[in-house]
């Protein structure tokens, strides 16, 4: 038990100074993420973001969030910041780039930046820190070796 708790630690140590993948996803506006000021609605980025980040779990990581609800695994969203630069409307499409800025021994620390694909502008940034977490319990888990493997490309 102390050798794995000695293991984990190092990865974690490891992790703040290791340089994880960067993937991107497209995302259309569509009309009704558009609010009263004719721009995208400030909630709709975070929900963009969780869906690159879904899109990418499968695509990019191979590994799916039904993987791990399989596993009794799921992920909470302890902290988000986000800045916003430009706007976004409709008719544009978002890039959104997502990579993992920190592996934590429980949680992950996600950096994104959402730029107007026409033009390459930046038009939000920001980091989520999700906790792993018992589906059943609803209490935080320590991230097993097998998904920080996965996770680490």
């Amino acid at each position: 038990m102390i050798k794995e708790r000695e293991q984990q630690e190092l990865q974690i140590t490891e992790s703040k100074n290791k340089v994880y993948s960067r993937f991107q996803s497209e995302i259309a506006v569509r009309p009704d993420d558009i609010d009263l000021n004719q721009h995208v609605h400030n909630t709709r980025y975070l929900e963009y973001l969780l869906a690159a980040r879904y899109d990418q779990m499968g695509r990019c990581y191979k590994m799916p969030m039904e993987d791990f609800i399989k596993l009794g695994f799921g992920w909470f969203v302890k902290a988000t910041y986000i800045e916003y630069k430009r706007e976004l409307g409709l008719g544009d499409t978002a890039l959104v780039d997502t990579w993992i800025m920190e592996m934590q021994k429980q949680s992950v620390k996600v950096g994104f930046e959402i730029k107007r694909k026409s033009t390459g502008k930046l038009c939000t940034s920001g980091w989520i820190d999700y906790v792993m977490i018992n589906i059943k319990t609803g209490k935080a888990e320590t991230i097993p070796d097998f998904i920080i493997e996965k996770y680490s490309i």
